[in-house]
């Protein structure tokens, strides 16, 4: 059995008549792994869209309707709970084991029968997740939105965040500078080969926008293809009308950068 191989898929009431909404379960290194699968029933064929959620546990889990939402954009959508998360198997980590979740989460979009080319979108604690797959895998694009990119900042600047840290990583930053950097994608960008999009509000007390600075300053250091868009006035959350133009509009970004279409 392969990682992304599909075990289970059980129906799940759609907000919108034209998608289809899947509770998935999946196989990553042999645990039960959970995620939500939205599908245009018109029968067409379309680019994945790789959904990887923001928080911890039950803080930023995965929401039907934000998932509908980009699926109505014109994807078939993923989005996995992570493991240990809505009956899945195994404990939750950060940005450590389950980015395996994520990656074989890329092989299960890549080998559905109605989608053309997989891109990868990360939001919060997503950003991490994201930037991993587009390390690891061979995506078409990679979007951050508010997203996490260097976990010893993350340590830093989220106190409410430390005692998680600490226990999920095995200490501090200054004891265990190995483990953080193992978890901290801008070591390893390099190996990116896909276009970037970076977007963040720069008043976000979550994850500072510094988180941004860095990896477009990585990124441009490295020659890679690489996209900013800042919001001056907003924080972590945009307001309902602003996120929907933005979500739009980062639809047609990845549209843009479709690996088929530049071929």
């Amino acid at each position: 059995m392969k990682n992304g191989d599909v075990l289970e898929k059980v129906k799940f009431p759609s907000p919108n008549p034209s998608i289809d909404l899947f509770v998935v379960t999946y196989n990553v290194d042999g645990l039960r792994v959970k995620g939500l699968l939205a599908v245009p029933n018109d029968g067409k064929q379309y680019d994945g869209f790789l959904y990887l959620r923001g928080g911890i546990k039950n803080v930023g889990k995965v929401r039907p309707g934000r998932i509908v939402q980009f699926a109505s954009e014109g994807f078939v959508v993923f989005a996995p709970f992570y493991r240990g998360n809505q009956g899945g198997d195994g404990n939750e980590d950060f940005a450590g084991k389950d980015r395996m979740d994520a990656i074989a989460a890329y092989y299960l979009l890549d080998n559905l029968p109605n989608v053309l080319d997989v891109h990868v979108f990360g939001f919060s604690r997503g950003g991490v997740m994201a930037l991993f797959v587009g390390i690891y895998c061979t995506v078409a694009s990679v979007v951050t939105w508010g997203g996490v990119s260097d976990m010893t900042l993350t340590y830093e600047e989220r106190e409410d965040l430390r005692r998680m840290m600490k226990r999920v990583i095995g200490g501090t930053p200054s004891k265990y500078p190995d483990e953080y950097k193992e978890r901290t994608p801008l070591y390893y960008l390099a190996n990116m080969q896909a276009p970037v999009l970076i977007i963040h509000g720069v008043q976000d007390k979550n994850v500072s926008v510094e988180h941004s600075y860095k990896l477009e300053k990585e990124l441009k250091k490295l020659n890679k293809e690489v996209e900013t868009w800042f919001y001056e006035q907003y924080t972590h959350y945009f307001p309902p009308a602003i996120n929907r133009e933005v979500v739009t509009k980062l639809s047609k970004w990845m549209k843009n950068h479709t690996r088929i279409m530049l071929q």
